[in-house]
Protein backbone atom coordinates (compact mmCIF):
# COMPACT_ATOMS: atom_id res chain seq x y z
CA UNK A 1 0.00 0.00 0.00
CA UNK A 2 1.38 3.04 -0.80
CA UNK A 3 2.12 5.24 2.00
CA UNK A 4 1.05 8.50 0.59
CA UNK A 5 -2.06 7.24 -1.18
CA UNK A 6 -3.71 4.22 -2.71
CA UNK A 7 -2.78 1.20 -3.12
CA UNK A 8 -0.05 -0.18 -5.36
CA UNK A 9 1.91 2.43 -7.00
CA UNK A 10 2.61 0.88 -9.96
CA UNK A 11 -1.10 1.14 -10.78
CA UNK A 12 -1.26 4.65 -10.52
CA UNK A 13 -2.25 6.59 -13.62
CA UNK A 14 -2.11 9.95 -15.34
CA UNK A 15 -4.70 12.32 -15.93
CA UNK A 16 -5.62 12.20 -19.71
CA UNK A 17 -5.77 16.13 -21.33
CA UNK A 18 -9.92 15.68 -21.56
CA UNK A 19 -9.92 15.76 -17.22
CA UNK A 20 -7.00 18.14 -16.96
CA UNK A 21 -9.69 20.33 -19.25
CA UNK A 22 -12.40 19.86 -16.88
CA UNK A 23 -10.71 20.54 -14.24
CA UNK A 24 -9.61 23.99 -15.48
CA UNK A 25 -12.69 24.80 -17.11
CA UNK A 26 -15.52 23.59 -14.82
CA UNK A 27 -13.54 23.79 -11.35
CA UNK A 28 -11.24 26.86 -11.85
CA UNK A 29 -8.27 24.21 -11.07
CA UNK A 30 -4.99 26.05 -11.62
CA UNK A 31 -2.42 25.20 -10.25
CA UNK A 32 -0.88 21.16 -9.52
CA UNK A 33 -1.07 20.46 -5.87
CA UNK A 34 1.91 19.93 -3.85
CA UNK A 35 3.75 16.94 -5.01
CA UNK A 36 4.20 14.25 -1.66
CA UNK A 37 7.61 14.58 0.79
CA UNK A 38 9.87 11.62 0.45
CA UNK A 39 9.01 8.55 2.83
CA UNK A 40 12.08 9.62 4.85
CA UNK A 41 11.65 13.50 5.05
CA UNK A 42 8.43 12.82 7.01
CA UNK A 43 8.22 14.24 9.68
CA UNK A 44 7.49 12.28 13.55
CA UNK A 45 7.45 13.06 16.94
CA UNK A 46 10.16 11.23 19.08
CA UNK A 47 9.28 7.17 20.20
CA UNK A 48 7.68 8.38 23.77
CA UNK A 49 7.78 4.76 25.14
CA UNK A 50 10.57 4.21 27.37
CA UNK A 51 13.28 1.09 26.66
CA UNK A 52 11.68 -0.96 29.17
CA UNK A 53 8.11 -0.70 28.23
CA UNK A 54 9.46 -1.27 24.62
CA UNK A 55 11.46 -4.46 26.28
CA UNK A 56 8.04 -5.73 28.27
CA UNK A 57 6.05 -5.32 24.24
CA UNK A 58 8.75 -7.55 22.82
CA UNK A 59 8.43 -10.24 25.55
CA UNK A 60 5.35 -10.62 25.06
CA UNK A 61 5.30 -10.85 20.92
CA UNK A 62 9.36 -11.50 20.27
CA UNK A 63 11.47 -8.62 19.56
CA UNK A 64 11.38 -9.21 15.79
CA UNK A 65 7.61 -7.82 15.95
CA UNK A 66 7.98 -4.45 17.64
CA UNK A 67 9.15 -2.29 15.09
CA UNK A 68 9.82 1.57 15.61
CA UNK A 69 11.93 2.11 12.60
CA UNK A 70 10.93 5.58 10.76
CA UNK A 71 9.07 3.43 7.70
CA UNK A 72 6.91 0.97 10.09
CA UNK A 73 5.95 4.21 11.96
CA UNK A 74 5.22 6.11 8.78
CA UNK A 75 2.84 3.26 6.90
CA UNK A 76 0.76 3.15 10.37
CA UNK A 77 0.05 6.86 10.54
CA UNK A 78 -3.90 7.01 9.98
CA UNK A 79 -5.91 5.44 7.04
CA UNK A 80 -6.75 6.67 3.64
CA UNK A 81 -9.16 9.69 3.97
CA UNK A 82 -8.10 12.90 1.87
CA UNK A 83 -7.18 14.77 4.90
CA UNK A 84 -4.89 11.93 5.65
CA UNK A 85 -3.63 11.76 2.57
CA UNK A 86 -2.99 15.81 1.67
CA UNK A 87 -1.44 15.55 5.21
CA UNK A 88 1.29 12.67 4.60
CA UNK A 89 1.64 14.66 1.30
CA UNK A 90 3.26 17.57 3.11
CA UNK A 91 5.10 15.19 5.52
CA UNK A 92 3.10 15.54 9.05
CA UNK A 93 3.23 12.72 10.79
CA UNK A 94 2.21 13.83 14.00
CA UNK A 95 0.07 11.22 14.86
CA UNK A 96 2.46 7.95 14.10
CA UNK A 97 2.68 5.23 17.07
CA UNK A 98 5.33 5.28 19.08
CA UNK A 99 6.01 1.59 18.09
CA UNK A 100 3.99 -1.26 15.67
CA UNK A 101 3.14 -4.35 17.61
CA UNK A 102 2.55 -7.38 15.77
CA UNK A 103 1.32 -10.33 17.78
CA UNK A 104 1.11 -13.92 16.94
CA UNK A 105 -2.30 -15.59 19.02
CA UNK A 106 -5.02 -13.84 20.91
CA UNK A 107 -2.98 -14.76 24.11
CA UNK A 108 -0.51 -12.50 22.66
CA UNK A 109 -3.13 -9.72 22.19
CA UNK A 110 -4.77 -10.58 26.05
CA UNK A 111 -1.82 -9.87 27.20
CA UNK A 112 -0.75 -6.81 25.45
CA UNK A 113 -3.65 -5.34 26.40
CA UNK A 114 -3.02 -6.44 29.94
CA UNK A 115 0.08 -4.71 29.92
CA UNK A 116 -0.58 -1.61 28.34
CA UNK A 117 -3.61 -1.10 30.39
CA UNK A 118 -1.41 -0.86 33.78
CA UNK A 119 1.18 1.22 31.67
CA UNK A 120 -1.26 3.72 30.36
CA UNK A 121 -0.18 2.85 26.58
CA UNK A 122 -3.04 3.80 24.01
CA UNK A 123 -3.56 0.71 21.15
CA UNK A 124 -4.94 1.33 17.77
CA UNK A 125 -5.81 -1.50 16.31
CA UNK A 126 -4.61 -1.58 12.85
CA UNK A 127 -5.76 -4.44 9.70
CA UNK A 128 -5.72 -3.02 6.38
CA UNK A 129 -5.33 0.51 6.93
CA UNK A 130 -8.10 2.00 5.11
CA UNK A 131 -10.37 4.20 7.31
CA UNK A 132 -11.22 7.07 5.65
CA UNK A 133 -12.68 8.39 8.43
CA UNK A 134 -10.16 9.00 11.14
CA UNK A 135 -10.34 5.87 12.93
CA UNK A 136 -6.69 5.11 13.34
CA UNK A 137 -5.58 8.49 15.07
CA UNK A 138 -5.62 7.97 18.41
CA UNK A 139 -5.61 11.04 20.83
CA UNK A 140 -2.92 10.99 22.58
CA UNK A 141 -3.13 13.07 25.87
CA UNK A 142 -3.21 11.17 29.40
CA UNK A 143 -1.49 8.37 27.73
CA UNK A 144 2.01 7.12 27.95
CA UNK A 145 2.26 6.40 24.45
CA UNK A 146 0.66 4.89 21.38
CA UNK A 147 1.01 1.77 19.66
CA UNK A 148 -0.53 0.34 16.76
CA UNK A 149 -1.89 -3.47 16.73
CA UNK A 150 -0.71 -4.71 13.41
CA UNK A 151 -3.05 -7.90 13.19
CA UNK A 152 -1.17 -8.98 10.05
CA UNK A 153 0.52 -11.78 11.83
CA UNK A 154 -2.93 -13.59 12.30
CA UNK A 155 -3.62 -14.39 8.75
CA UNK A 156 -4.83 -18.05 8.95
CA UNK A 157 -8.14 -19.82 7.96
CA UNK A 158 -8.85 -21.78 11.20
CA UNK A 159 -11.40 -24.21 9.72
CA UNK A 160 -14.61 -24.88 7.15
CA UNK A 161 -17.66 -26.20 8.14
CA UNK A 162 -18.95 -27.58 4.67
CA UNK A 163 -22.67 -28.43 6.27
CA UNK A 164 -23.01 -25.66 8.17
CA UNK A 165 -21.43 -23.26 5.40
CA UNK A 166 -19.79 -21.27 7.91
CA UNK A 167 -15.79 -20.51 8.25
CA UNK A 168 -13.60 -19.32 10.93
CA UNK A 169 -10.78 -16.92 10.03
CA UNK A 170 -8.30 -14.48 12.11
CA UNK A 171 -9.08 -11.29 11.70
CA UNK A 172 -5.63 -10.35 9.65
CA UNK A 173 -6.21 -12.00 6.32
CA UNK A 174 -6.85 -9.32 3.61
CA UNK A 175 -10.19 -10.64 1.56
CA UNK A 176 -7.95 -11.40 -2.09
CA UNK A 177 -6.76 -13.85 0.20
CA UNK A 178 -9.97 -15.12 2.37
CA UNK A 179 -11.34 -15.38 -1.60
CA UNK A 180 -8.39 -17.72 -2.89
CA UNK A 181 -8.46 -19.57 0.30
CA UNK A 182 -12.26 -20.42 -0.45
CA UNK A 183 -12.08 -20.44 -3.70
CA UNK A 184 -10.05 -24.02 -3.58
CA UNK A 185 -13.53 -25.17 -1.51
CA UNK A 186 -15.83 -23.93 -4.11
CA UNK A 187 -16.87 -20.87 -1.69
CA UNK A 188 -17.20 -17.58 -1.52
CA UNK A 189 -17.68 -14.82 0.70
CA UNK A 190 -18.79 -12.71 -1.88
CA UNK A 191 -18.07 -9.29 0.11
CA UNK A 192 -16.44 -6.60 -2.56
CA UNK A 193 -16.17 -3.52 -1.20
CA UNK A 194 -13.93 -0.46 -2.99
CA UNK A 195 -11.13 -1.56 -0.06
CA UNK A 196 -11.39 -5.51 -1.09
CA UNK A 197 -7.87 -5.61 -2.36
CA UNK A 198 -6.10 -4.18 0.89
CA UNK A 199 -8.91 -4.40 3.77
CA UNK A 200 -9.03 -7.61 6.10
CA UNK A 201 -11.79 -9.45 7.64
CA UNK A 202 -11.42 -8.39 11.37
CA UNK A 203 -11.77 -4.43 9.80
CA UNK A 204 -14.54 -5.25 7.77
CA UNK A 205 -16.52 -6.58 10.99
CA UNK A 206 -14.92 -3.98 13.18
CA UNK A 207 -16.77 -1.05 10.39
CA UNK A 208 -19.62 -2.64 9.65
CA UNK A 209 -18.37 -2.95 5.94
CA UNK A 210 -20.16 -3.15 3.00
CA UNK A 211 -19.64 -4.80 -0.48
CA UNK A 212 -20.56 -4.15 -4.04
CA UNK A 213 -22.57 -7.00 -4.12
CA UNK A 214 -24.62 -6.58 -0.26
CA UNK A 215 -27.72 -6.90 -2.71
CA UNK A 216 -26.87 -10.11 -3.23
CA UNK A 217 -24.84 -11.11 -0.18
CA UNK A 218 -25.73 -8.92 2.05
CA UNK A 219 -23.77 -6.69 4.46
CA UNK A 220 -20.80 -8.34 6.36
CA UNK A 221 -22.35 -7.99 10.07
CA UNK A 222 -24.94 -10.08 8.09
CA UNK A 223 -22.20 -12.38 7.10
CA UNK A 224 -20.86 -12.75 10.85
CA UNK A 225 -22.10 -15.75 12.73
CA UNK A 226 -19.76 -15.31 15.82
CA UNK A 227 -16.17 -13.53 17.33
CA UNK A 228 -13.58 -13.66 19.95
CA UNK A 229 -12.83 -10.11 21.05
CA UNK A 230 -10.16 -9.61 23.40
CA UNK A 231 -10.72 -7.00 26.14
CA UNK A 232 -8.75 -5.53 28.15
CA UNK A 233 -11.22 -6.77 30.60
CA UNK A 234 -11.43 -10.27 29.52
CA UNK A 235 -12.31 -12.67 26.24
CA UNK A 236 -15.95 -12.43 25.24
CA UNK A 237 -16.68 -15.80 22.87
CA UNK A 238 -19.79 -14.35 21.02
CA UNK A 239 -22.30 -17.06 18.45
CA UNK A 240 -23.40 -19.91 19.16
CA UNK A 241 -26.15 -20.43 16.77
CA UNK A 242 -27.39 -18.15 13.23
CA UNK A 243 -29.92 -16.68 15.21
CA UNK A 244 -30.94 -16.72 19.27
CA UNK A 245 -33.19 -15.26 21.52
CA UNK A 246 -30.84 -15.36 24.50
CA UNK A 247 -31.48 -11.57 25.10
CA UNK A 248 -29.62 -8.76 23.07
CA UNK A 249 -27.01 -9.83 20.83
CA UNK A 250 -23.72 -8.48 21.84
CA UNK A 251 -22.38 -9.97 18.70
CA UNK A 252 -24.12 -6.87 17.71
CA UNK A 253 -22.08 -4.29 19.98
CA UNK A 254 -18.68 -5.54 18.93
CA UNK A 255 -19.41 -5.16 15.19
CA UNK A 256 -18.91 -1.59 14.01
CA UNK A 257 -17.20 -0.81 17.13
CA UNK A 258 -13.67 0.18 15.54
CA UNK A 259 -11.74 -1.48 17.97
CA UNK A 260 -13.26 1.02 20.91
CA UNK A 261 -14.16 -2.05 22.97
CA UNK A 262 -12.14 -5.10 22.28
CA UNK A 263 -10.13 -6.46 19.60
CA UNK A 264 -11.16 -8.92 17.33
CA UNK A 265 -9.30 -12.29 17.44
CA UNK A 266 -11.19 -15.00 15.32
CA UNK A 267 -14.32 -14.55 13.35
CA UNK A 268 -16.81 -17.43 12.13
CA UNK A 269 -18.02 -16.41 8.67
CA UNK A 270 -21.41 -17.46 6.84
CA UNK A 271 -19.77 -18.63 3.15
CA UNK A 272 -21.87 -19.52 0.15
CA UNK A 273 -21.28 -21.71 -2.90
CA UNK A 274 -19.01 -19.75 -5.67
CA UNK A 275 -20.98 -18.97 -8.37
CA UNK A 276 -20.62 -20.87 -11.81
CA UNK A 277 -22.63 -17.81 -13.65
CA UNK A 278 -21.96 -13.64 -13.53
CA UNK A 279 -23.73 -11.36 -15.81
CA UNK A 280 -23.61 -7.74 -15.73
CA UNK A 281 -25.60 -5.27 -17.89
CA UNK A 282 -26.59 -1.26 -17.66
CA UNK A 283 -30.12 -0.09 -18.15
CA UNK A 284 -30.87 3.83 -18.65
CA UNK A 285 -33.16 5.78 -16.75
CA UNK A 286 -34.27 9.80 -17.68
CA UNK A 287 -34.16 10.57 -14.02
CA UNK A 288 -32.70 9.80 -10.57
CA UNK A 289 -35.80 10.09 -9.69
CA UNK A 290 -37.07 7.35 -12.06
CA UNK A 291 -34.18 5.03 -12.11
CA UNK A 292 -34.42 5.36 -7.83
CA UNK A 293 -38.19 4.01 -8.35
CA UNK A 294 -37.13 1.39 -10.91
CA UNK A 295 -34.49 0.15 -7.72
CA UNK A 296 -37.05 0.27 -5.21
CA UNK A 297 -39.02 -2.00 -7.36
CA UNK A 298 -36.74 -4.34 -7.41
CA UNK A 299 -35.95 -4.24 -3.69
CA UNK A 300 -39.12 -4.38 -2.53
CA UNK A 301 -40.93 -6.63 -5.14
CA UNK A 302 -37.71 -8.81 -6.66
CA UNK A 303 -36.01 -9.89 -7.83
CA UNK A 304 -33.38 -8.92 -6.52
CA UNK A 305 -30.11 -8.58 -8.23
CA UNK A 306 -26.29 -9.68 -6.93
CA UNK A 307 -25.35 -6.04 -7.57
CA UNK A 308 -27.51 -3.09 -8.14
CA UNK A 309 -26.33 0.54 -8.83
CA UNK A 310 -27.59 3.86 -9.87
CA UNK A 311 -25.26 6.63 -10.54
CA UNK A 312 -27.15 10.47 -10.77
CA UNK A 313 -27.25 12.37 -13.97
CA UNK A 314 -23.96 14.27 -12.93
CA UNK A 315 -22.68 10.55 -12.21
CA UNK A 316 -23.42 9.58 -15.39
CA UNK A 317 -21.73 12.20 -17.10
CA UNK A 318 -18.63 11.94 -15.96
CA UNK A 319 -18.82 8.22 -16.15
CA UNK A 320 -17.66 7.41 -12.73
CA UNK A 321 -19.59 4.03 -13.13
CA UNK A 322 -15.87 3.36 -15.63
CA UNK A 323 -13.38 4.85 -13.77
CA UNK A 324 -10.88 3.28 -16.21
CA UNK A 325 -12.71 4.89 -19.03
CA UNK A 326 -12.45 8.12 -17.98
CA UNK A 327 -11.16 10.71 -20.38
CA UNK A 328 -10.80 8.31 -23.10
CA UNK A 329 -13.31 10.22 -25.27
CA UNK A 330 -17.04 11.31 -25.01
CA UNK A 331 -19.11 11.06 -21.57
CA UNK A 332 -21.01 8.50 -19.83
CA UNK A 333 -24.45 9.83 -21.44
CA UNK A 334 -27.43 11.95 -20.36
CA UNK A 335 -29.60 10.28 -18.10
CA UNK A 336 -29.19 7.75 -15.08
CA UNK A 337 -26.92 4.67 -15.62
CA UNK A 338 -28.12 1.63 -13.79
CA UNK A 339 -25.58 -1.43 -13.17
CA UNK A 340 -27.22 -5.03 -12.44
CA UNK A 341 -25.45 -8.12 -11.91
CA UNK A 342 -26.38 -11.99 -11.16
CA UNK A 343 -24.42 -14.40 -10.06
CA UNK A 344 -25.25 -18.25 -9.27
CA UNK A 345 -27.70 -20.55 -9.74
CA UNK A 346 -30.46 -19.44 -12.45
CA UNK A 347 -28.47 -16.21 -12.79
CA UNK A 348 -30.38 -15.80 -16.05
CA UNK A 349 -33.43 -16.49 -15.14
CA UNK A 350 -33.78 -13.70 -12.09
CA UNK A 351 -32.01 -11.65 -15.00
CA UNK A 352 -34.98 -11.99 -17.42
CA UNK A 353 -37.58 -11.37 -14.45
CA UNK A 354 -35.51 -8.29 -12.80
CA UNK A 355 -35.34 -6.97 -16.58
CA UNK A 356 -39.25 -7.16 -17.00
CA UNK A 357 -39.18 -4.92 -13.87
CA UNK A 358 -36.43 -2.47 -15.01
CA UNK A 359 -38.95 -1.91 -18.45
CA UNK A 360 -42.10 -1.48 -16.81
CA UNK A 361 -40.34 1.03 -14.63
CA UNK A 362 -38.61 2.99 -17.51
CA UNK A 363 -35.56 1.69 -18.23
CA UNK A 364 -33.62 1.45 -21.91
CA UNK A 365 -31.39 -1.55 -21.69
CA UNK A 366 -27.71 -0.41 -22.85
CA UNK A 367 -26.66 -4.19 -23.29
CA UNK A 368 -23.63 -6.24 -21.23
CA UNK A 369 -20.65 -3.39 -22.07
CA UNK A 370 -21.44 -0.99 -19.25
CA UNK A 371 -22.00 -3.85 -16.76
CA UNK A 372 -18.65 -5.16 -17.63
CA UNK A 373 -16.60 -2.35 -17.87
CA UNK A 374 -18.06 -1.18 -14.26
CA UNK A 375 -17.15 -5.15 -13.16
CA UNK A 376 -13.49 -4.47 -14.72
CA UNK A 377 -12.87 -1.12 -13.07
CA UNK A 378 -14.53 -1.75 -9.56
CA UNK A 379 -11.53 -1.12 -7.54
CA UNK A 380 -9.94 1.60 -9.36
CA UNK A 381 -11.52 4.73 -8.30
CA UNK A 382 -9.04 5.31 -5.42
CA UNK A 383 -6.06 5.72 -7.66
CA UNK A 384 -8.28 8.43 -9.36
CA UNK A 385 -8.42 10.18 -6.54
CA UNK A 386 -4.58 10.31 -5.85
CA UNK A 387 -3.97 11.26 -9.38
CA UNK A 388 -7.00 14.37 -8.80
CA UNK A 389 -4.96 15.24 -5.69
CA UNK A 390 -1.69 15.67 -7.61
CA UNK A 391 -3.67 17.74 -10.31
CA UNK A 392 -4.80 20.56 -7.50
CA UNK A 393 -8.05 19.39 -7.03
CA UNK A 394 -9.43 18.39 -3.51
CA UNK A 395 -11.86 15.06 -4.11
CA UNK A 396 -13.37 12.75 -1.35
CA UNK A 397 -16.47 10.87 -0.41
CA UNK A 398 -19.30 10.62 1.70
CA UNK A 399 -22.22 7.99 2.75
CA UNK A 400 -24.97 7.83 4.14
CA UNK A 401 -28.69 6.14 4.35
CA UNK A 402 -32.00 6.38 4.86
CA UNK A 403 -35.68 5.44 4.39
CA UNK A 404 -37.30 5.66 0.65
CA UNK A 405 -39.60 8.27 1.17
CA UNK A 406 -36.94 10.78 2.50
CA UNK A 407 -34.55 9.79 0.36
CA UNK A 408 -34.98 12.47 -2.24
CA UNK A 409 -34.93 14.84 0.97
CA UNK A 410 -31.55 13.48 1.81
CA UNK A 411 -30.13 13.70 -1.61
CA UNK A 412 -30.92 17.42 -1.85
CA UNK A 413 -30.23 18.64 1.29
CA UNK A 414 -26.14 16.99 1.07
CA UNK A 415 -26.01 18.59 -2.17
CA UNK A 416 -27.09 22.34 -1.13
CA UNK A 417 -25.09 21.96 2.14
CA UNK A 418 -21.61 21.04 0.20
CA UNK A 419 -22.63 23.99 -2.74
CA UNK A 420 -22.91 26.40 0.04
CA UNK A 421 -19.45 25.43 1.12
CA UNK A 422 -17.62 24.90 -1.68
CA UNK A 423 -18.73 27.10 -3.98
CA UNK A 424 -19.72 25.53 -7.69
CA UNK A 425 -18.03 21.69 -6.39
CA UNK A 426 -19.05 19.01 -8.59
CA UNK A 427 -20.83 17.08 -6.55
CA UNK A 428 -21.66 13.09 -7.90
CA UNK A 429 -23.77 10.48 -6.97
CA UNK A 430 -25.22 6.78 -6.94
CA UNK A 431 -27.01 4.24 -4.89
CA UNK A 432 -25.64 1.19 -4.67
CA UNK A 433 -26.60 -0.66 -1.45
CA UNK A 434 -30.88 -1.50 -1.34
CA UNK A 435 -32.83 -2.79 1.24
CA UNK A 436 -37.04 -3.15 1.21
CA UNK A 437 -37.30 -0.22 3.42
CA UNK A 438 -34.64 2.21 1.64
CA UNK A 439 -31.58 2.64 0.37
CA UNK A 440 -27.70 4.25 0.75
CA UNK A 441 -26.57 7.81 -0.95
CA UNK A 442 -22.49 7.51 -1.93
CA UNK A 443 -21.32 11.18 -2.81
CA UNK A 444 -18.13 12.00 -4.56
CA UNK A 445 -17.49 15.66 -4.59
CA UNK A 446 -14.22 17.16 -6.42
CA UNK A 447 -13.43 21.14 -6.18
CA UNK A 448 -10.43 23.30 -6.55
CA UNK A 449 -8.06 23.05 -3.56
CA UNK A 450 -7.72 26.10 -2.13
CA UNK A 451 -5.94 27.73 0.84
CA UNK A 452 -5.73 24.59 3.44
CA UNK A 453 -7.40 22.23 1.52
CA UNK A 454 -7.81 20.12 4.74
CA UNK A 455 -9.19 23.21 6.25
CA UNK A 456 -11.70 23.40 3.44
CA UNK A 457 -12.97 19.70 3.46
CA UNK A 458 -13.21 19.69 7.15
CA UNK A 459 -15.53 23.06 6.69
CA UNK A 460 -17.33 20.90 3.71
CA UNK A 461 -17.60 17.73 5.60
CA UNK A 462 -19.05 19.49 8.62
CA UNK A 463 -21.46 21.15 6.68
CA UNK A 464 -22.85 17.60 5.00
CA UNK A 465 -22.73 16.22 8.10
CA UNK A 466 -24.98 18.46 9.53
CA UNK A 467 -27.30 18.27 6.86
CA UNK A 468 -27.54 14.58 7.51
CA UNK A 469 -28.64 14.79 10.65
CA UNK A 470 -30.95 17.95 10.20
CA UNK A 471 -32.90 15.73 7.03
CA UNK A 472 -33.09 12.72 8.92
CA UNK A 473 -30.38 10.14 7.47
CA UNK A 474 -27.65 8.20 9.27
CA UNK A 475 -24.31 9.94 9.52
CA UNK A 476 -22.91 6.72 7.80
CA UNK A 477 -24.41 3.76 5.68
CA UNK A 478 -20.40 1.69 5.76
CA UNK A 479 -17.62 3.66 6.07
CA UNK A 480 -17.60 3.66 9.77
CA UNK A 481 -17.67 6.96 12.46
CA UNK A 482 -13.91 7.16 13.56
CA UNK A 483 -13.13 11.04 14.66
CA UNK A 484 -14.90 12.32 12.15
CA UNK A 485 -18.02 11.24 12.54
CA UNK A 486 -18.33 10.98 16.34
CA UNK A 487 -20.02 14.32 17.18
CA UNK A 488 -22.75 13.56 14.45
CA UNK A 489 -23.21 10.07 15.74
CA UNK A 490 -23.85 11.19 19.21
CA UNK A 491 -26.06 13.34 17.70
CA UNK A 492 -28.25 10.50 16.13
CA UNK A 493 -27.89 8.14 19.11
CA UNK A 494 -29.22 11.32 21.37
CA UNK A 495 -27.74 11.31 25.48
CA UNK A 496 -28.95 8.09 26.50
CA UNK A 497 -27.90 6.14 23.90
CA UNK A 498 -24.01 7.81 24.40
CA UNK A 499 -24.43 6.98 28.01
CA UNK A 500 -24.87 3.44 27.13
CA UNK A 501 -21.55 3.13 24.43
CA UNK A 502 -19.74 5.27 27.86
CA UNK A 503 -21.17 2.64 30.07
CA UNK A 504 -19.73 -0.22 27.96
CA UNK A 505 -16.65 1.11 27.22
CA UNK A 506 -16.00 2.00 30.86
CA UNK A 507 -16.66 -1.81 31.51
CA UNK A 508 -14.50 -3.39 28.78
CA UNK A 509 -11.93 -1.29 28.53
CA UNK A 510 -11.42 0.39 32.55
CA UNK A 511 -8.25 2.77 31.39
CA UNK A 512 -9.68 4.10 28.01
CA UNK A 513 -6.40 2.85 25.82
CA UNK A 514 -8.37 1.30 22.98
CA UNK A 515 -8.51 3.74 20.67
CA UNK A 516 -9.26 6.98 22.49
CA UNK A 517 -10.97 9.57 20.80
CA UNK A 518 -12.23 7.32 18.00
CA UNK A 519 -16.52 6.23 17.92
CA UNK A 520 -17.22 6.94 21.77
CA UNK A 521 -18.01 10.59 22.76
CA UNK A 522 -15.90 11.58 25.57
CA UNK A 523 -17.79 11.76 29.06
CA UNK A 524 -18.64 15.49 29.81
CA UNK A 525 -18.47 16.47 33.24
CA UNK A 526 -20.80 15.07 35.84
Amino acid sequence: MLWSGWGDPAKARELPEQVRRLLHDFLGVRAPGTAAVALESVRLPPVALPGPLLEALAKIVGSAHVLTSHEARVRHTRGKSTPDLLRMRTGDGSDAPDAVVLPGSHEEVAELLRVCSAERVAVVPFGGGTSVVGGLAAARSGFAGVIALDLGRLDRLLSVDLESLVASFEPGVRAPEAERLLAGRGLTLGHFPQSFEYATLGGFAAARSSGQASAGYGRFDDMVMGLTVATPSGTLDLGRAPKSAAGPDLRQLVLGSEGAFGVITSLRLRVRRAPAERRYEGWRFGTFAEGSAAVRALAQEGPLPTVLRLSDETETMIGLAKPDAIGSGGSGGSGCLLIAGYEGAFAAERQAAASAVLERTGGEPLGAEPGEAWEHGRFSAPYLRDSLLAAGATVETLETAGFWANLPRLYDAVRLALAGALGSPLVMCHISHVYETGASLYFTVVTAQEGDPVEQWERAKAAASAAIVEAGGTITHHHGVGREHRDAYAAELGPVGVSVLQAVKARLDPAGILNPGVLVPPAGPA
